[in-house]
């Protein structure tokens, strides 16, 4: 397959209609795979009717690949199944944990230490092992971080190089953390491996106070994660991003102004390296 490129949109079921009339504006889309396993008849149809207009990402909910519990072979193998049915280009997920004998519904944060990622590497190479593709796996916010040894950035890079993974490096989460942690974004994004970006996501927040964002998927993109996204083309390359919007979901024309928004600063980024080249 060739390589996913340009800019995507997360599949919701109120953008079916929209996409599956081959929106042109759309280069890939990304779906939780979780949310399409289960079901057949019309929904079904609809999704392989979508699924087949467009390159196809995964990015998943449950995998819970810091969790206490055994991998789940059975759920590893029905997505096997489905990245065959679909032709998914990539398979991502968040570098956390979201059970414990039982769902907790929600992204728990792993502790920065090298218990932890002694723990992480051989499950990560079983899931690449197991659906015969790379994992990749994304940064993703948190708001405590327990227990830890290691900076976030020292952490991740040891996880993406022991396991030979690669990083599904998401902007938004960058710039809450920096905020809600108080660290350089513009640091932390500079000393990412460039080697292991995939892809890029990015997203609205909710400002809860000065020293506190809730990443939340639920609002537009600010000034500050879109001046961000420019510099880490500036600095990685120009790479496929997707937006991600999960609940108020607006009008779909608003969804692609922020698209086409992203592909200007993929334009303006292409020819500034261009140039320095």
């Amino acid at each position: 397959m060739p390589p996913i490129q340009g800019v995507g949109l997360g599949l919701r079921r109120e953008l079916l209609a929209p996409l599956q009339q081959g929106e042109q504006g759309i280069d890939f889309i990304e779906v939780a795979p979780e949310n399409w396993i289960p079901f057949g008849g019309r929904l079904q149809r609809q999704f392989a009717e979508v699924a087949a207009q467009y390159p196809l990402i995964c990015h998943g909910l449950s995998l819970s690949i810091a969790g206490p519990d055994p991998l789940d072979l059975v759920f590893l193998n029905q997505l096997k199944q489905f990245f065959r049915q679909h032709q998914v280009h990539l398979y991502s997920e968040h570098l956390s944990y979201c059970s414990g004998q039982g769902h907790l519904y929600d992204l728990m944060p792993v502790p920065f230490c090298a218990e932890a990622i002694d723990y992480l590497v051989p499950r990560i190479r079983q899931v690449q092992d197991v659906l015969e593709q790379e994992l990749v796996l994304e940064n993703i916010s948190y708001y405590d971080t327990p227990a830890s040894t290691l900076s976030e950035l020292e952490f991740l890079g040891e996880v993406l190089d022991r396991a030979d993974c690669g990083l599904l490096l998401d902007v938004n989460n960058i710039y809450v953390n920096s905020v809600n942690h108080s660290y350089d974004a513009s640091a932390f994004l500079r000393a990412l491996p460039t080697q292991r970006i995939r892809y890029c996501h990015v997203a609205g927040h909710l400002r809860q106070s000065a020293d506190l964002l809730i990443d939340t998927h639920g609002s537009d993109v600010n000034d500050p994660v879109w001046a961000l996204l420019a510099e880490a083309y500036a600095v990685h390359g120009v790479k496929p991003t997707l937006l991600e919007r999960d609940f108020n979901l607006p009008p779909f024309a608003d969804l692609m102004t922020e698209v086409e928004q992203i592909r200007q600063i993929q334009r303006q980024a292409s020819r500034l390296n261009s140039g320095a080249a």
